[in-house]
């Protein structure tokens, strides 16, 4: 008997190997307590350098299509409409494209809109494109940003868990900051060296680049989402404690922006003339990206989460000193100490982490992406509408106080539905 049960055994045991191998687990999540430990996960290091090259193109795209139509049309409201193009559809891209954000793998629709994106741009460098559609090509490559934004960040928390995930989104801004302080300046040196659809050429291979990198360097994942949603995005904003935390999110980036929307206007207030302007602009990005590298690196992140209310309800504060027409050395000042005050959003990235459900991370993600460039472009264009019947200055000063009054409205919800330092429900920690 024993001898049979062997051979039985024996028998069943090529059968037990005919079964197909279980898929290779995926890769542990990295909790990364560093930038340095950010940087050390290659796929991060992928994600990164592909989102290096979509900014690049970005940036070109920006200063080199107004040219561009300007230069062919001689009418300043067509480039500026060029301009605008860039950022109005995020709001409805945002929007209409949230649902389909967990229902695909991240990497297909990563490489999807850099691919669109490329042909897009590739379309506006043909000769003799009719304006309409040049300004249609340039709406429609922005209405999949905030898609790309938010499947970005969202495939950024399977790459990397807690703590490495809010540094991870942490440098993707310092880049964004970055490009707005030496980006648009390079660009126009570039188009002082050669034409503006050469330009857009560069853009095109950037935006293939970043495809590629995607392509080849990360993972394919299933989607997060293998079922719909009962409510959706409708669901997303039902929840107080998202609906809370997207405000504090949205509405001092909101507000912050007046004073750089009104650059132009008030160095012609103090008598100066471009220079001042490109201080004016560049003040901000550097406190925000100087900010957020401190931050990040010396903080721990329970320090981080407890500077999340008190930092979103004083950043706004410093703007009030445009109430008396400071000079130049008080106005950056200023600008630079708002722009520290932006280092809240790492903690608060912590807290949004946490409080979606990973299989709405995707379309969460995307909705913060659509409303905070929405908020900021509707900032912009009422503090813009606001300065031609009040002096710059106090347009400036009021952002500040009606900003301030916005967001403790804001600190006091997030406070209400558990996510701030004096809850009582503590903020889960993976």
């Amino acid at each position: 008997m024993p001898a049979q049960k062997a051979e039985k055994a024996r028998k069943a045991q090529p059968e037990r190997s005919a079964q197909p191998a279980p898929e290779t687990p995926a890769p542990p999540r990295t909790t990364g307590g560093s930038y340095r430990e950010v940087f050390a996960v290659a796929e991060f290091r992928a994600v990164f350098a592909a989102h290096v090259l979509s900014m690049l193109g970005s940036v070109v795209s920006h200063i080199a299509l107004p040219v561009l139509v300007f230069a062919e049309t001689g009418s300043p409201l067509l480039s500026a409409l060029t301009f605008a193009a860039g950022f109005l559809p995020f709001a409805v891209g945002g929007a209409v494209l949230a649902p389909i954000a967990d229902r695909y793998p991240a990497r297909r629709i990563l490489v999807g809109c850099d691919l669109l994106c490329a042909l897009c741009v590739a379309a506006m460098v043909v000769p003799g494109v009719p304006i309409a559609l040049l300004l249609v090509l340039r709406a429609l490559s922005a209405f999949v940003q905030p898609l790309f934004g938010g499947v970005r960040a969202a495939s950024l928390g399977e790459i990397l868990d807690g703590d490495g995930f809010v540094l991870a989104r942490s440098l993707i801004r310092i880049v964004a900051q970055s490009a707005q302080i030496v980006g648009y300046a390079a660009a126009g040196l570039l188009l002082i060296l050669v034409s503006a659809r050469s330009a857009l050429l560069i853009t095109v291979g950037c935006f293939l680049g970043s495809a590629l990198i995607l392509a080849t360097r990360t993972r394919l994942r299933p989607p997060t989402a293998t079922a719909r949603h009962g409510g959706g995005t409708r669901a997303l904003f039902a929840d107080p404690r998202i609906r809370a935390l997207l405000a504090l999110s949205w509405l001092p980036p909101a507000f912050v922006v007046v004073p750089e929307a009104l650059a132009a206007p008030y160095a012609k207030e103090l008598g100066s003339g471009p220079a001042v302007v490109g201080l004016l602009l560049a003040a901000m990005p550097v406190g925000s990206a100087a900010a957020e590298l401190a931050v990040g690196a010396w903080l721990t992140p329970r320090a981080r989460e407890r500077l999340v209310l008190p930092l979103a309800g004083c950043l706004l504060l410093p703007l009030l000193v445009f109430a008396v027409r400071p000079g130049l050395p008080l106005a950056l000042a200023a600008l630079l100490l708002a722009g520290a005050g932006m280092a809240y959003i790492l903690g608060l990235d912590r807290w949004f982490f946490d409080a979606v459900p990973e299989a709405q991370r995707g379309r969460a993600m995307t909705v913060m992406s659509g409303g905070l460039m929405t908020g900021q472009g509707v900032g912009m264009a009422a503090g813009g509408l606001a300065a031609e019947f009040v002096p710059p200055h106090w347009v400036a000063a009021g952002a500040g106080a009606a900003g301030t009054v916005c967001v403790l409205f804001a600190v006091r919800a997030v406070r209400s539905v558990g996510r701030g330092p004096l809850a009582e429900t503590p903020v889960p920690v993976k």
